[in-house]
């Protein structure tokens, strides 16, 4: 499943459009997430998880760094997100799956901010882009 020129230039399109909002929409897909998939939860417990708070918007600023770190270095994921898969693998010990609720709900948080470019090409694409970032992430895991 790799990503086609085009696919690039759309994932990388829409980065662009989004500029400094990466953060927000983010912040707005973790919400998301703990809201649809509680369970997630468990990792943030000295978190303050109600909507807004500082330490949910800190780490969508994280998440948004690491995902345009991600888009500005598709030819090496893993290499761009080895720290990152270290982290969540040795020292966080995330389930992987979490990765794929948060992508999920990306995807639903820029369906809904950019429904005019949300097509379903724009769609697939961004969906190969989260799952290549969610295996880069997972591959300290094996």
């Amino acid at each position: 499943m790799v990503l086609s020129e085009a696919e690039r230039a759309l994932v990388r399109a829409l980065w662009n459009k989004m500029g400094d909002n990466v953060g927000v929409y983010t912040t707005e897909a973790l919400e998301r997430t703990f809201a649809s998939f509680p369970s997630t939860k468990t990792y943030f417990a000295n978190f303050n998880l109600k909507p807004g708070s500082t330490q949910i918007k800190d780490h969508g600023k994280k998440v948004a760094v690491a995902l345009t770190q991600a888009v500005n270095h598709l030819d090496d994921l893993p290499g761009a997100l080895s720290v990152l898969s270290e982290l969540h693998a040795y020292k966080l010990r995330v389930d992987p799956v979490n990765f794929q609720l948060l992508s999920h709900s990306l995807l639903v948080t820029l369906a809904r901010h950019y429904p005019g470019d949300f097509s379903p090409t724009m769609h697939v694409s961004l969906d190969k882009f989260l799952s290549h970032v969610n295996s880069a992430l997972v591959s300290k895991y094996r």
